[in-house]
């Protein structure tokens, strides 16, 4: 069926940075077929949608989240140890494939009740992930993670393979989940691990690399004591600094590293929230991009930002950088909201099918309410998305053509039931926390 959404604030981010206001814009199956300004066509058993002069634009994506996590959201905010108390035990306990399950149906509902219609996810048990994001229809790129510490779902980097290739079989030409490996970060793979990952990728082309890369003091402490270089000197000796890399946070990084990234082709994906609610730095997210490198916007793990809808990340990302700069300019809102769709797109190598609305494109779109008086006066839709909008304010959301939210009512998962899972998981983290705290009857 052709679906004609008509009446609307057309965002494109197309590379003119396109808009129709009043505008409209048809799709065939998966795919956009036409948009454009004023009247629109009339076609035969179309079904029409009338937008009331809301904005539709592209779904936003996510490039960096660890799903499953949601579970820990919240969990001792104000421990200081809180990694080495809690988490770590909590998850050589409890994270199983059901717990992944869980968590990751809890954060796919919130993502896509918050207009994000793609996500980029490293964490263990990763075809659950991968299963969860294709029955809720969300696109994805799901990442194994590899470690030299006690993983939940493998005890020896050879287990850890065997995961990567089960997933990168499993999702082979799937239509909205693609494979990836995720080494964890420099400093729990190491240099020879990280070698044979490189090598790992060049034998499955199209599988995608996540890392956190520069992340924290203790990478940095690392690489140097052990290797005399930087993090990013030390991952592209490995020779997994190349195109297929998605590097997530990048926070401690000098000019040199930048140009290694740049001639590398790295992706980055920034995440400003949880970096600065841990108090570990902000991104030299300008310099990143003036060098040529794309910069996606993520969320990280909810138990690290706490929420999963980019709209939490926008102001901070813009606010950092003008902080940084000690001005207004820096990050315009235009430029955020480029980095939030077709940005992020290219960083995780989706950028020719989806991250803008243009002709050809897959139909991945979200409409976004302008009825709350916050957002107006409108003098720049781009301003009102990344300083005033809220993720209730998205009303629908499309990914492939299929409606995975209309008028806020989920479509492809049942809300209760996801709340209903994610609660009896996080009633046995809650028994576990007052054993080790000592305070059980």
């Amino acid at each position: 069926m052709t679906i004609l959404l008509t009446n609307a604030w057309l965002l494109t981010i197309d590379p003119a940075m396109t808009t129709h206001n009043p505008g409209w814009l048809q799709i065939e199956g998966t795919t956009i077929t036409a948009l454009g300004s004023g009247t629109p066509p009339t076609i035969e058993n179309a079904e029409i949608i009338d937008c009331g002069g809301d904005i539709v634009m592209p779904g936003m994506v996510n490039t960096h989240c660890h799903m499953a996590m949601s579970l820990f959201r919240g969990l001792a905010e104000d421990v200081d140890d809180r990694l080495y108390r809690y988490i770590l035990p909590l998850e050589r306990q409890f994270v199983t494939a059901e717990m992944v399950r869980a968590g990751s149906a809890l954060s796919a509902l919130e993502m896509i009740q918050g207009g994000v219609t793609c996500v980029a996810d490293m964490y263990y048990h990763e075809t659950e992930v991968g299963r969860v994001a294709a029955g809720a229809g969300l696109r994805a790129v799901v990442g194994q993670t590899l470690a030299d510490f006690n993983a939940p779902d493998h005890q020896t980097f050879d287990e850890g393979f065997a995961l990567a290739e089960q997933l990168a079989d499993e999702f082979a030409g799937h239509s909205l989940v693609t494979a990836s490996i995720a080494p964890h970060a420099p400093y729990s793979t190491g240099l020879q691990m990280m070698s044979r990952i490189a090598r790992w990728s060049d034998d499955h082309p199209g599988v995608i690399v996540q890392i956190h890369l520069a992340e924290s003091d203790v990478e940095v402490h690392w690489a140097r004591d052990t290797h005399g270089q930087s993090s990013v000197e030390v991952v592209h000796r490995s020779g997994l600094l190349k195109p297929d890399l998605i590097g997530a946070h990048c926070l401690h990084l000098s000019d040199s590293d930048i140009a290694l990234m740049a001639a590398a082709q790295v992706g980055v994906s920034t995440n400003p929230r949880s970096n600065g609610k841990a108090g570990r730095g902000i991104a030299r997210v300008e310099a990143l991009r003036q060098a040529g490198i794309p910069v996606g916007i993520g969320t990280d793990g909810p138990m690290s930002g706490n929420t999963l809808d980019l709209f939490a990340q926008l102001a901070p990302l813009s606010m950092f950088a003008k902080l940084r700069g000690k001005s207004r300019a820096p990050l315009a809102a235009a430029t955020v909201v480029r980095m939030a769709t077709i940005e992020g797109a290219k960083v995780l190598g989706l950028a020719q099918s989806i991250g803008s609305l243009e002709v050809g494109k897959q139909a991945d779109l979200i409409r976004v309410s302008l009825a709350a008086p916050r957002l107006h006066p409108i003098y720049d839709p781009y301003s009102a998305l990344v300083f005033a909008a809220l993720p209730s304010d998205v009303t629908d959301t499309m990914v492939a053509g299929a409606w995975l939210m209309r008028d806020r009512q989920m479509q492809t998962i049942d809300p209760q039931k996801a709340l209903r899972d994610a609660l009896q998981i996080a009633a046995q983290f809650n028994a576990e926390i007052i054993r080790i705290d000592g305070t059980a009857p």
